[in-house]
């Protein structure tokens, strides 16, 4: 390769991650709907207003490569966590494994930091939800997780079992938004670490997970029914 072409080849790649990175500051702080690829452009300092276009194609394309630049990276811990699960162990080992790759990502990527505000954003936009949620299923680390957790969840009725896990996506997702928008605003305890966060969140997902199902009340009979 010449040295003409590695310089556009590397000039190219810095392009892509300038705005990748606006575009994920703009999405978590402005949400998707108010952001255009002509104002990612601006920030990422393109003089060309159509740069997101041409590196990435539409804006869902720029966002799922946003998506998939994080996503991949925590699937990667995700499986290094799911292979040091002990052969018979229990729920919260499982648990560990669905939350502290999250966390020890985010702690990763320092201060400021917008991925988790982004994924918020991402998750609450009816044209992007499914996709990147689709995606994300689709990684093997994550898969290996949903099995270890499905086996140790057997004995809870499928449908609850599937609410529960929306339930817990959206304890870990918002959770980590809020640290994370509270260490970008300084107003975080000094004593809390991302660690910290992981515990906690292990702690609540776990109780989610093992909670008593509440049984629907008989309903009393309708006058038709009482009818002799």
């Amino acid at each position: 390769m010449s040295a003409a072409r590695s310089g556009a080849g590397d000039r190219s790649a810095a392009t892509r991650a300038a705005i990748l990175a606006a575009a994920e500051r703009l999405y978590a702080e402005q949400g998707l709907a108010a952001v255009s690829n002509r104002s990612v452009s601006e920030a990422a300092g393109q003089g060309n207003i159509a740069a997101v276009h041409y590196h990435f194609g539409t804006r869902l394309d720029l966002v799922r490569a946003v998506m998939a630049r994080h996503g991949e990276a925590v699937d990667l811990l995700r499986a290094r966590h799911a292979a040091e699960v002990a052969e018979g162990a229990g729920l919260r080992e499982w648990v560990r494994c669905l939350v502290r790759p999250v966390t020890e990502h985010l702690a990763g990527l320092g201060t400021p930091s917008w991925q988790a505000r982004c994924t918020v954003q991402v998750l609450t936009d009816p044209l992007t939800r499914n996709l990147v949620t689709e995606e994300a299923l689709a990684r093997p680390g994550l898969a290996t997780v949903i099995r270890g957790l499905e086996q140790r969840l057997s004995g809870l009725d499928p449908g609850v079992r599937r609410r529960r896990g929306g339930m817990a996506r959206n304890l870990i997702t918002h959770t980590c938004a809020e640290r994370e928008r509270d260490l970008a605003d300084a107003t975080a305890l000094p004593s809390q670490t991302w660690s910290d966060t992981a515990d906690e969140l292990e702690d609540a997902i776990y109780g989610l997970f093992t909670a008593p199902v509440t049984q629907p009340l008989p309903h009393p009979p309708s006058p038709t029914e009482e009818a002799p």
